[in-house]
C-alpha cells in the first residue's frame, strides 16, 4: 500500500489506501509501521505519509475518495462520514457525509446505488428510485440540507464546491483538515 501511496496520484492512492482499511485488508497502524520503512526525504514519502494521515475505513467508493480528495484540495471543511440519520420513525440512512456546524448531508451518487438487476420489471426499477427519493426528502425534513453530486462534479472539483457552497458548505481560507480537534 505504501508503494502505490508513493507512485500514484492522491485521489488512485487515497481510494486504494480507503478500500485497504475499510475492506480490513490492512490497519492505519500496518500502514504507519511501513511507511516508517522508507526513509525521510525518499520519492514519494511526503505523499504517502499524507495518504496514511488521510486514509479512512468509512469511504465506502472510489467516488467518495475522490471527493474527499477534492475537497481537501479546496479548502472545504472536513466531513464526517457515514453518518446514520434519523428522523421520528428512526433510521433513515447512513449519509456519505456530514458537516454538523452547517447542517449540511453530502451525497455522492454513483450509478450503484441505483442499480438494477437485469430483467427487472419497470414497476421495481421505479421503486428504486421511489425509495431514494423518499429518502432524501425525510433527510430534509430533519431540518438538514442537501448536496448531491455525481462523477462529473467530482473531477470537476469547483462544480462540486459550487454544490456544497449552495447548502452552506464554503472553503475556508486556509485547510484545516489536520488541524487538531
Amino acid at each position: 500500500m505504501i508503494d502505490i501511496a508513493r507512485a500514484e496520484e492522491l485521489p488512485d492512492a487515497v481510494a486504494a489506501a480507503d478500500h485497504a482499511l475499510h475492506h480490513k485488508l490492512c490497519t492505519r497502524e500496518e500502514l504507519m509501521a511501513e511507511l516508517d520503512k522508507v526513509p525521510v526525504g525518499a520519492r514519494g514519502r511526503a505523499r504517502a505519509a499524507l495518504v496514511v494521515d488521510f486514509a479512512e475505513p468509512g469511504a465506502m467508493s472510489v467516488g467518495e475518495s475522490l471527493s474527499r480528495v477534492q475537497m481537501f484540495r479546496l479548502n472545504v471543511p472536513r466531513p464526517q462520514l457515514q453518518v446514520p440519520i434519523e428522523d421520528d420513525d428512526g433510521l433513515v440512512g447512513i449519509c456519505d457525509f456530514w458537516w454538523k456546524r452547517e447542517r449540511v448531508v453530502g451525497e455522492f451518487d454513483g450509478l450503484k446505488k441505483y442499480q438494477v438487476d437485469e430483467g427487472m420489471a419497470a414497476e421495481e426499477v421505479t421503486q428504486v428510485l421511489w425509495r431514494e427519493k423518499k429518502r432524501e426528502d425525510r433527510i430534509r425534513a430533519t431540518d438538514r440540507r442537501m448536496a448531491r453530486w455525481v462523477w462529473a462534479e467530482a473531477t470537476r472539483p469547483q462544480l462540486m464546491v459550487a454544490r456544497l457552497a449552495a447548502q452552506g458548505v464554503r472553503p475556508t481560507a486556509r485547510n484545516e483538515w489536520f488541524d487538531a480537534a
